[in-house]
């Protein structure tokens, strides 16, 4: 047994550089649009060998516009001339979208043209952020964490992706990838109308796990700024899958962990024998609120 033990631990400390085959890239849509007074931006990129650690390449030449299905109107996203692949659009006297409307997404790109449909759902305002001492901790440190509070409304199917920036910066991390289904973590979880459920209020709070010394994730002086944006079920799901995909700790229990696959997308080639797509289209409306620890 102490041989085979031996053996097992020589095996988990190879080194293995495995050759991968090279594909052919892939366009990349990432199109998440709200309603905020802020310039709108759908980014079209190409994806890229696996270990290649510069950034995507952007896509120029490409008409993009998002149409408002229910009452007709065009939006048409400009391309950037300081950001290669960004096509923009600016809001004037009304923001982006209304809740309720469907809308319809279309690129046209090296002759091919990429489709997706989504609508804009309700958001819940919110009504609180606060701070106080986690009493879960286990460790001798005093350790704070921040909650937000708000109320779903009544009504099954609502889906939400929360996010917080700390200090002015956002909290990005696939462990911080915050989503709820209603007011809790997944469909069928009965928390319809209902103030959304501590796991999903503190996910406001960093995951600094990490961070050498494993500090408190908030200390008085700091700030948060909290939004709720609505998303599609369909958005729910591929957020989900994102986390999933990318929130990989490593290590033995990576034996045990979903394999690495690609996620989702609603984008479809309009040409079905013509080349992939990946990405996500998503309209949404936003609620945010701002805190300060005292």
């Amino acid at each position: 047994m102490i041989l085979l033990i031996g053996l097992f631990s020589l095996g988990c400390e190879q080194v293995i550089n495995p050759t991968l085959q090279s594909a052919a890239p892939v366009l990349v849509v990432d199109a998440w649009v709200n309603d905020k007074f802020d310039k709108q931006q759908i980014i079209l990129t190409q994806t890229q060998p696996y270990f290649d650690a510069a950034q995507p390449t952007g896509v120029t030449g490409a008409v993009v516009t998002v149409e408002d299905l229910t009452n007709g109107n065009v939006y048409t996203f400009i391309e950037s001339s300081v950001t290669k692949g960004a096509y923009e659009w600016m809001p004037g006297s009304t923001t982006f979208g209304v809740i309720g409307h469907k809308y319809k997404l279309s690129v046209s790109v090296n002759g091919e043209v990429f489709e997706a449909d989504s609508h804009m759902g309700r958001v819940p305002q919110i009504d609180s952020i606060t701070f106080e001492k986690d009493v879960r901790n286990t460790s001798k440190e005093t350790r704070y964490q921040g909650e937000f509070w708000a109320v779903d409304p009544v009504g099954v199917g609502d889906t939400y992706w929360i996010r917080a920036t700390k200090n002015d910066t956002l909290l990005n991390k696939p462990s911080e990838i915050n989503v709820a289904y209603d007011a809790g973590i997944s469909a069928g979880g009965d928390a319809d109308g209902v103030e959304f459920l501590p796991p999903i209020r503190r996910g406001i709070t960093p995951d600094n796990s990490n961070v050498s010394g494993n500090p408190s994730p908030y200390w008085p002086g700091d700030s948060v700024y909290v939004e709720i944006m609505s998303i599609t079920v369909a958005a729910f799901n591929y957020l989900n899958e994102v986390k999933i995909q990318t929130n990989r700790p490593g290590g033995f229990s990576e034996l045990f962990a979903r394999p690495i696959a690609n996620v989702s997308t609603n984008i479809i080639n309009t040409n079905p024998k013509g080349s992939n797509v990946m990405g996500f289209f998503n309209v949404g409306a936003v609620s945010s609120k701002s805190g300060k620890f005292e």
